[in-house]
């Protein structure tokens, strides 16, 4: 579904990415790990568009368009780091702005159903002012609102970032939950144990470059990996 060959992204004479290359078969969960200021959210923000780069981005093999609204029209998605949710707008009203490039009036409200159905306190909340939620609905407000745009391909940026323990392991099951619902997903997160506990396969990104790849459950198992990203020492 999704090929990234040798990309490259500089902020100045930064190169913060350096000849990344990953791909993303239809279905999976695939996991980015590493580090904070790893490339993660560079990578996310290089296939959405929302920065200049170098290299291949192939969208079901064709390439993906470089602006972030054809990205999205292309059916990838990003929900960002940080939410960055419309705080002034109401949980319905930030839904809708997910939707703003669709017209299908009949698939937008099942759409509604469906995310409602997913985050049941959305639905609880859906008049309340966006900016008045807790962190973890607004996590899941972020999210919803990324599936209102009927995405293919969505990625998620650190989705686990400042939640309490109990809300990390609701975002994860929803997570799964969507993968069921026939997507796919490209997930950045510094939980590295969460991750790789959902995903089918991952790479390690550090200082720019991808240092490991293989199936979770690989990354999960070797020594290095636990070392550097789990916690645990090696014997």
């Amino acid at each position: 579904m999704l090929k990234v060959n040798n990309l490259n992204v500089h902020y100045g004479g930064i190169h913060a990415l350096r000849g990344v290359s990953i791909d993303v078969q239809q279905g999976e969960i695939v996991t980015i790990i590493g580090s904070n200021g790893a490339g993660k959210s560079s990578l996310l923000n290089a296939i959405s568009g929302m920065v200049k780069y170098q290299g291949d981005v192939l969208y079901e093999e064709r390439p993906l368009p470089k602006q972030a609204h054809k990205v999205v029209k292309s059916g990838v998605c990003q929900v960002p780091e940080g939410r960055i949710i419309f705080a002034n707008l109401t949980v319905h009203e930030n839904l809708k702005m997910g939707a703003y490039l669709r017209n299908d009036t009949k698939g937008i409200n099942e759409d509604f159903e469906k995310v409602y159905n997913l985050f049941p306190r959305l639905k609880e909340r859906e008049k309340q002012i966006a900016g008045t939620l807790s962190g973890g609905e607004q996590q899941m407000l972020a999210m919803g609102r990324g599936l209102m745009s009927n995405p293919n391909l969505i990625m998620l940026d650190e989705p686990s970032l400042g939640l309490a323990p109990l809300l990390i392991n609701t975002i994860f099951e929803i997570i799964v939950e969507i993968k069921q619902m026939g997507k796919t997903l490209l997930l950045v997160e510094q939980n590295a144990f969460k991750a790789l506990s959902v995903a089918d396969k991952a790479y390690v990104l550090e200082q720019g470059v991808i240092t490991a790849s293989g199936s979770a459950k690989e990354l999960l198992a070797d020594s290095t990996i636990q070392e550097a990203y789990l916690g645990k020492k090696n014997k």
